[in-house]
C-alpha cells in the first residue's frame, strides 16, 4: 500500500495567484485538480489518498508536510498555478526542495512562501538541517516523473505546452516532509491562453490525469 498526500495549494484567506479577467483563484483551481487526481488515484487499490485540504480552507504552509508526515505518507505533491509580471510567460515546471541560486525559481519560491511566517534567513538554518539526512534525490526523481508525465499527457491533447523542465527551490510547503516530495507550477494563470485553458474542467482534468501517471511511475520505479 502507497499513501499518496495531496496538497491542493493556498485555500481560505489566501486566494494565491489571481486572474482577475476570467475571475479565476488559485485555490480554486488547484483543489479542483487535486479532487481529479484523489478521485483517479482512488481506482486503485493499492493506493490510499489523503488530501491536505478537501474543501477551501486555510491550511499554514508550515502544517501541510506535518499533514503529510503524522498520516505516514510515502509521496507528497503540492498542486499550484503559476503566475509572472510578464505576460509570455507559460509553460510547466515541478520543483523539488533545494537551496538554489536560480533567480526565477526563488522568485517562485517567494510567491509561494508569501503566506509563511517564517524568515528565509530561519528557513536557511532549518533547511541547511535537513539536507544532511532529507530525500534530495527521491524527491528530485519524483519531481521528473511528475514533470515528464504531465508534459507528455498535455501534449497529446493540447498544442503549445511549454515544458520548463525541473528546479529545486526553498518551498515552505516541501520544508520537514519526510517522503519524496515535489511542488508543480501546472500552467500560468497570468498567461492568457493557459489561463483560458485553466478554466476548463477538461484541461484540469488532463493535469489530474498526468500527474496520476507521474505517481505510478515512479512507485513502479522504486523496485528498480
Amino acid at each position: 500500500m502507497h499513501r499518496v498526500v495531496i496538497d491542493p495549494g493556498h485555500g481560505g484567506k489566501d486566494p494565491g495567484a489571481l486572474n482577475r479577467a476570467l475571475g479565476l483563484r488559485e485555490k480554486d483551481i488547484t483543489l479542483d485538480i487535486g479532487k481529479r487526481l484523489n478521485a483517479i488515484l482512488n481506482e486503485h487499490k493499492e493506493l490510499e489518498v489523503i488530501l491536505t485540504r478537501p474543501r477551501d480552507a486555510y491550511v499554514p504552509l508550515e502544517e501541510r508536510a506535518a499533514i503529510a508526515n503524522s498520516n505516514q505518507g510515502d509521496l507528497f505533491v503540492s498542486i499550484h498555478t503559476n503566475s509572472a509580471p510578464r505576460r509570455s510567460a507559460r509553460g510547466i515546471e515541478s520543483y523539488y526542495l533545494n537551496i538554489t541560486t536560480d533567480p526565477w525559481a526563488m522568485e517562485v519560491a517567494a510567491q509561494e512562501n508569501a503566506m509563511s511566517s517564517k524568515s528565509i534567513s530561519e528557513m536557511r538554518t532549518i533547511l541547511d538541517q535537513i539536507l544532511q539526512n532529507s530525500k534530495v534525490s527521491e524527491s528530485r526523481i519524483f519531481s521528473q516523473c511528475l514533470q515528464e508525465s504531465m508534459v507528455a499527457n498535455l501534449k497529446g491533447k493540447y498544442d503549445a505546452i511549454e515544458n520548463l523542465g525541473v528546479k529545486k527551490a526553498p518551498f515552505y510547503v516541501l520544508l520537514g516532509a519526510q517522503m519524496p516530495s515535489a511542488l508543480v507550477e501546472v500552467s500560468f494563470l497570468s498567461h492568457a491562453a493557459e489561463a483560458k485553458r485553466l478554466a476548463t474542467p477538461e484541461y484540469r482534468q488532463a493535469v489530474a490525469a498526468g500527474l496520476y501517471l507521474g505517481v505510478v511511475r515512479f512507485i513502479q520505479g522504486l523496485g528498480k
